[in-house]
């Protein structure tokens, strides 16, 4: 560490940077600004010494007390404090955003806190979306994660974390790699929150016990005594246990004028301040029953559930942070590359873009980066479901989380924190659940009017009870407020869509749109492509023919070369690997080489595609070599004077595509195969998967013109394509999936991106859809009975408060517990 002289040791506890607690075996050290500052990992250890290192000490010199974030917002200011202006610092900038789509915008990901329903995430979306320069935000229930595209000439990223903190919540800069240690601490702290609960109930149930009993020789002063008592322990759970939650129904309450709508913390904390009120007003005057025993059995049973919640939202995260904790903590940096080799181990927060690492074997690649000197192969099946180890050499893009096999390389640094690939997955992720299906939005605004209908409820109970019987005006009161809580109605849609989203996510399927699974159960029609899709995308250049006189094979293959140089379809890679195969260089074409989206590439009067499109449609083979080719894709090339050559490329079925398309068959979805290769291989392809609606010779235009016929006849289209040329009819499509792996396939209006190998998952999806759907109605029907059931009973005066707390937490937990199930599924 560093050897400046220690001026004072810091001796709180926690993390200079994070407030995290420190474990005493565990901790690391560093010296800034001359004092010893403790870290609870290299991480936040790292990033301390980024912005000592740049000045931005007072990122530190006006923060909120460590382990504290912003509570009380009364009085905010709209001038962004200190504490978040280092932010905007371009190195700390570069960590926490990545490029939009649009030209100069920016795009981040912001963990946010205290988000508790959907009128939290309906008030935080309104907000941001107000401040000049904002161009869009979506924020994910679940993962509970906002992404913001805004312009950075408008509006800072310290400024968007500020305007978070102006309406109560707060807001941080997310990095997949802090997102293990995140979950971690926030499990702890609910955990403790329940167990101050769970150990007040127990003793307040033990202090209470006299009175349920009816004990006859229980002298006054001692039933005074258990009720003070019983009051003291009640104060930590409400103060403590709850707080929490106070807080968020206050906020909710402040901003009701603007959202319209209350979250479901309005009514239970209301009904525990009713409780405790009442109790704390009987036990000084001595009259009346105390509620303690409610509220701390009612806190402890809420918060149970809210963990297993927490628990199942934890899990339904899985996917990309799974890979994200695979990242190695520290990396071997080169300091004076090329002119010596020595190398310094730091820790992988602290690498920027243009730093040039080592990497050994056996060990993980920790940021994106690009292969300088050495060859070796790379595992890549973390990010992209490919279990053959990919050969890599000099000028290959290399991505974090691979994993290197053979030798040592060196890589310099191209993209790190939020613009590595890894946080692109954990974008598309949070995108699943943004775009919220019919049924979950419906059920969200229903329970937002349940809410103020429940409030009501309770008020018009608690004055006919004054009426009736003054002395359980409160009680029943109570009762109807914490009997009918809406949080299983909140959650009954949300869960279970979390857990189908992270089950799906496990078996290799990235959602990307939230209607994925709620479409795919309703979908009539599977609309396929071929080369990609149902074949591996990977064939060999089978043949030459048909190649004229005037040319050899030698020129003809040279002339297909150059003109599929930068190409990325797989025929087009295919006739370029066999080139090289056999040492041919690509010839020197006078004209420009210009692509046609699904048809093909013309250079001067060289054309090279389909058969339709070079307008060959007389050629046909011979007999013999119809048999010969009738499974391989032909590319044909041609000039002014018509035919030069015939390509003919094999390529093999794709794992699991005939168990696929018969399960969709079995479910009685009609299967279409559409493709731009020769109709007679199209049809043999179509045959052998059992096809019966098959076209070749498609151009993408005929395939969007194709699924809006359908639709026209009220079908619901299931598009399946590999993502290159297909951008057309998967967006047309109501639900789609590109098949492969990488950004191209994200941007090419795909719902879903398949990165494993198979088409299994896809099979498995059609199954978990139909199980979500059912979960989701089960879940809802469940909410919507035991509101029915219970609103009257709790009116009538027929249940305690805290037998109706019970009653609420139970009904929660059979919510989540039974959306907990889809999790387990393949």
């Amino acid at each position: 560490m560093n050897s400046k002289p220690v001026t004072s040791l810091d001796t709180s506890g926690n993390c200079y940077h994070c407030g995290g607690d420190l474990l005493p075996d565990s901790f690391y050290q560093a010296d800034l600004a001359g004092s010893s500052r403790s870290f609870c990992c290299a991480g936040c250890m790292a990033i301390a010494q980024t912005i000592h290192g740049q000045g931005l000490e007072s990122f530190y010199a006006r923060r909120i007390p460590l382990g504290g974030k912003p509570e009380n917002i009364s009085g905010v200011s709209d001038q962004v404090p200190d504490h978040l202006l280092a932010y905007d610092d371009p190195v700390l900038l570069d960590r926490f955003t990545r490029a939009s789509i649009n030209p100069g915008d920016l795009e981040t990901t912001l963990r946010l806190e205290k988000i508790r329903c959907a009128a939290c995430v309906w008030l935080n979306e309104q907000h941001l979306r107000r401040l000049p320069g904002v161009q869009d935000v979506q924020i994910n229930y679940v993962t509970q994660r906002a992404t913001v595209r805004f312009n950075p000439q408008l509006v800072h990223l310290s400024g968007l974390l500020h305007a978070v903190e102006q309406i109560g919540y707060a807001a941080w800069p997310f990095e997949p790699s802090e997102a293990a240690d995140i979950s971690k601490r926030e499990r702890r702290q609910l955990l403790m929150r329940l167990g101050v609960a769970m150990l007040g109930m127990m003793q307040v149930m033990m202090y209470a016990w006299p009175t349920y009993t009816g004990a006859e020789d229980l002298l006054a002063e001692h039933a005074l005594l258990l009720g003070w008592t019983s009051w003291a322990l009640t104060v930590p759970v409400v103060f403590y246990s709850a707080g929490p939650m106070f807080l968020a129904a206050w906020h909710s309450i402040r901003l009701f004028s603007k959202t319209k709508t209350l979250g479901m913390d309005v009514p239970v904390t209301l009904a525990i301040a009713l409780a405790f009120l009442a109790g704390t007003i009987s036990l000084v005057a001595g009259i009346g029953q105390s509620y303690f025993d409610s509220i701390t059995m009612f806190v402890a049973f809420l918060l149970g559930a809210r963990y297993v919640e927490l628990l199942a939202r934890q899990d339904a995260q899985g996917g990309a942070e799974a890979l994200a904790k695979q990242l190695p903590a520290t990396c071997d940096r080169l300091e004076d590359y090329p002119n010596t080799d020595q190398s310094k181990s730091i820790p992988v927060v602290r690498c920027v873009p243009g730093d040039v690492l080592r990497i050994a074997p056996g060990e993980i690649i920790p940021v994106d980066g690009i292969l300088l000197a050495g060859d070796s192969s790379l595992d890549e099946s973390l990010l992209s479901g490919e279990s053959r180890p990919i050969a890599k050499k000099i000028g290959d893009h290399l991505y974090a989380g691979s994993h290197n096999i053979v030798s040592p390389i060196l890589m310099r640094v191209q993209a790190v924190g939020q613009g590595t690939r890894i946080a692109g997955i954990a974008s598309l992720l949070d995108k699943a659940l943004q775009a919220k299906p019919q049924v979950v939005g419906l059920a969200e605004k229903w329970a937002g009017y349940f809410v103020v209908f429940l409030m009501t409820a309770a008020a018009l109970t608690a004055v006919t009870w004054f009426y009736l019987d003054a002395n359980r005006a409160w009680e029943v009161a109570v009762a109807v407020l914490v009997a009918s809580c809406p949080c299983a109605l909140s959650l009954a849609t949300p869960a279970a869509m979390a857990a189908a989203q992270g089950a799906v996510t496990k078996l290799g399927l990235l959602v990307v749109r939230g209607h994925v699974m709620e479409t795919l159960a309703k979908a009539t029609d599977l609309v396929l492509d071929k080369t990609g899709t149902l074949t591996t995308g990977r064939p060999e250049l089978q043949d030459i023919i048909h190649i004229r006189e005037d040319y050899s094979r030698e020129k003809v293959l040279a002339i297909a070369m150059a003109m599929e140089l930068g190409q990325k379809h797989p025929l087009a890679v295919a006739i370029i690997e066999a080139g090289q195969a056999e040492s041919i260089t690509p010839a020197l074409l006078a004209d420009e080489c210009i692509g046609e989206l699904g048809r093909g590439l013309r250079s001067g009067d060289f054309r090279l595609g389909s058969r339709q499109w070079l307008d060959l449609t007389d050629h046909q083979l011979s007999k013999e070599q119809q048999q010969a080719y009738q499974q391989s894709s032909l590319v044909y090339l041609s000039d002014k004077k018509g035919l030069i050559a015939i390509f003919a490329l094999l390529d093999t079925p794709r794992e699991g595509a005939q168990d696929f398309i018969r399960a969709a068959q079995q479910r009685g979805i009609k299967v279409h195969l559409l493709s731009g290769d020769d109709p007679q291989t199209v049809a043999w392809w179509a045959k052998y998967f059992g096809i019966q609606d098959y076209l070749g010779g498609a151009l993408p235009e005929d395939k969007y013109r194709f699924s809006q016929e359908l639709q026209s006849q009220g079908k619901t289209i299931w598009a399946v394509g590999d993502g290159v040329n297909d951008a057309p009819f998967l967006a047309q499509a109501d639900v789609s999936v590109a098949v492969g792996s990488g950004a191209p396939l994200a941007q090419a209006g795909a719902d879903a991106v398949l990165t494993a190998e198979s088409l299994k998952p896809l099979m498995q999806a059609l199954a978990l859809a139909d199980k979500t759907q059912l979960i989701m109605k089960q879940n809802l029907i469940w909410a919507f009975v035991y509101n029915i059931v219970a609103i009257p009973v709790a009116m009538m005066g027929w249940v305690n408060p805290w037998i109706a707390g019970i009653g609420m937490s139970l009904s929660s937990l059979a919510v989540t517990l039974n959306a907990w199930r889809l999790r387990k599924s393949d």
